[in-house]
């Protein structure tokens, strides 16, 4: 969702500007909070801060449209913000109630950064969703090409068409991939 999009639903309907911006972007803040809360609170605290941000990003976010691009960027430096603050209110409480040791906790914590893994399957469902765009058999030549390392011979074989063809339509396809892409801000 852009903030263009955005100012233009809160306009029409705050209940449904704030029902969009949860739908698209609750999976994001709750991956962010999580993966900066996970050691020191429970549950019901990180969803609790969850809610806290999108009322945070409902109540501050600007509507005068100066900012017109993709909300994911402040969302996420809300979420960032707000969840460290969070941490450490919980990471004071839990040592004066607890006295347990950093070192306990060390060893639970996963290794995973879970931030950065929903970020990288965003990418991989826009990208895949692009190259589906690009129609058949740009599509088809592309993954075959790409993701499945095919020659361009093995390709024209499924295809029923030259090797030069495939190749040909195989650069064609990448332009407009990149061209795609580039306009919601991924470079290949």
């Amino acid at each position: 969702m852009t903030g263009a999009e955005y100012s233009a639903l809160r306009e029409s309907s705050p209940e449904k500007a704030y029902a969009a911006l949860f739908g698209n972007y609750c999976d994001y803040v709750y991956a962010i909070v999580y993966n900066k809360l996970r050691s020191v609170a429970q549950r019901e605290d990180i969803e609790e801060c969850v809610s806290d941000i999108f009322a945070d990003i409902f109540l501050t976010y600007s509507n005068s449209g100066e900012f017109a691009g993709d909300m994911k960027g402040f969302i996420g430096t809300v979420s960032k913000r707000r969840a460290i603050n969070a941490y450490h209110r919980f990471a004071s409480r839990s040592e004066h109630d607890s006295g347990e040791s950093d070192d306990y906790l060390a060893g639970v914590a996963s290794r995973t950064d879970i931030e950065s893994e929903h970020e990288l399957e965003e990418r991989r469902c826009i990208l895949l969703n692009k190259i589906d765009e690009l129609g058949e058999p740009d599509s088809t030549i592309i993954l075959q090409k790409y993701y499945y390392d095919r020659s361009s011979a093995e390709i024209a074989k499924m295809l029923s068409m030259k090797p030069s063809a495939v190749r040909m339509r195989a650069s064609r396809a990448l332009d407009k991939l990149r061209k795609t892409l580039a306009e919601v801000g991924i470079t290949l």
